[in-house]
Formats: C-alpha cells, sequence, structure tokens
C-alpha cells in the first residue's frame, strides 16, 4: 500500500541517508517524480510489508561465524516463525515504569540496555507486559515502526533474556551452560553471552530460552 505525501512525512532529521540534503529536498523530488519516497529509511510501510522485508533480511543475511571483533559465537539467534525478531525480555531500570505508564501489550517503547553497556538505543514493540514484576517480552523492530505511533520513553533497562530460534550451528547449546551468541538484529554485531535455560527440538530448529545475557567486547 503506497503512502501519498499528505498523509507521510519525513522525520525532519536532515540525515543525508536518502541521498538528499535535507528532508525538503526530497519531498520537492519525490512532487518531481524525480524520487521514491521509500528511499527514506522512515518511510512506513505496512505490517505485512514490513514482516516480508524481516523475512527478506533474514534469508539473505551472511553470516561468516564471527562477530566485528573477530571473535566466533556458537550460534545466531533468529525469530520464533513469524515473529519480527528474536524476543527480548527486559527491565527497566524502574520497574514501577510498566504500571505508573500503563505499558501494555502492542505499544513501542525505547530505552538503552544500559546494564550491559551497549550505546544504542532501541525501540521495541511490546508482546505481554508484567505489571507485578516490570518485565517486558518485546520484539526489536526499529526506528521506522514508530514514526507514526506514541512511543513510551523507559530511558535505560537491563537485558534479563532471549528466547528464539538457533541458527547457524557451530556449537550445539547444552542446557544449563553458558553459550556465545550473535542476536539476528544486533546493529553493532558483537556476540553476546548467556545462560541456555530450555531447549526444545522443534521443526524449524532449536527453540531456546536464555538468560544473564552479557554483551562480549574483550578477547
Amino acid at each position: 500500500m503506497e503512502l501519498s505525501a499528505k498523509k507521510w512525512q519525513p522525520p525532519g532529521k536532515n540525515c543525508g541517508l536518502c541521498g538528499e540534503t535535507s528532508c525538503s529536498d526530497l519531498l520537492r523530488r519525490w512532487a518531481a517524480g524525480q524520487k521514491e519516497p521509500a528511499a527514506c529509511p522512515y518511510y512506513q510501510l505496512d505490517l505485512a510489508q514490513k514482516k516480508e522485508a524481516v523475512e527478506t533480511v533474514n534469508r539473505a543475511a551472511n553470516y561468516s561465524g564471527h562477530d566485528i571483533l573477530g571473535h566466533p559465537y556458537d550460534f545466531v539467534l533468529t525469530p520464533l516463525p513469524g515473529e519480527l525478531s528474536a524476543r527480548k525480555i527486559v527491565l527497566p531500570f524502574r520497574g514501577d515504569l510498566v504500571e505508573k505508564l500503563q505499558i501494555k501489550s502492542g505499544d513501542y517503547v525505547v530505552g538503552r540496555p544500559m546494564g550491559a553497556g551497549c550505546p544504542i538505543p532501541h525501540v521495541l514493540q511490546v508482546i505481554t507486559a508484567d505489571q507485578t514484576t516490570g518485565l517486558l517480552t518485546t520484539w526489536v523492530v526499529g526506528p521506522q515502526y514508530a514514526r507514526e505511533a506514541k512511543v513510551i520513553e523507559v530511558q535505560a533497562y537491563h537485558m534479563i533474556g532471549f528466547e528464539g530460534i538457533a541458527k547457524e550451528i557451530r556449537k550445539e547449546p547444552v542446557l544449563g551452560s553458558r553459550v556465545t551468541f550473535l542476536p539476528g538484529f544486533c546493529m553493532m554485531n558483537l556476540n553476546h553471552t548467556a545462560l541456555v535455560n530450555m531447549i526444545l527440538a522443534k521443526k524449524c530448529g532449536l527453540h531456546l530460552c536464555l538468560e544473564d545475557v552479557r554483551i562480549l567486547s574483550g578477547a
């Protein structure tokens, strides 16, 4: 479904990723038929297109067996079938914000995994929100999902766990062991480490739950 200029506007970031010097220049080129709106990385795709795009990226991904620092990983953690990313379980530094801000399924939240030392804020879509503990089970979706939606700022959170399908397995995970893995959506392409607390063998692959997550940056 195409979106007209009346229904969509670039975000005004003037990031230059579309090849123009400003969002205004992109709009002028668009109006003149010289540029497509999809040149903007924040262009809104409908949900079906988003899922298709994620699946295309997953199919096209070429994993080398090493992260950006050259360190090997045991496997890549990919989404459960039909989902947007591996599930990420997070706990805001202030767990009471989940109840205070009435965060619920379907909401978008943004924050930085400061407990693990990651410098990149993440946009997350909430799958479930526990009002008692403050735990949020989410998908990592990226900024384009939140351009026309309300986004709840939680500032900082702890990474509690991940859930997904292990692919590109180089060392098979064992229940109770500590593993080194690469989240398939990690923009920094850095290895993470975690403890395996669930393994289910399914047709789609090994379904894992991982906890005590840390980012590996050393040798």
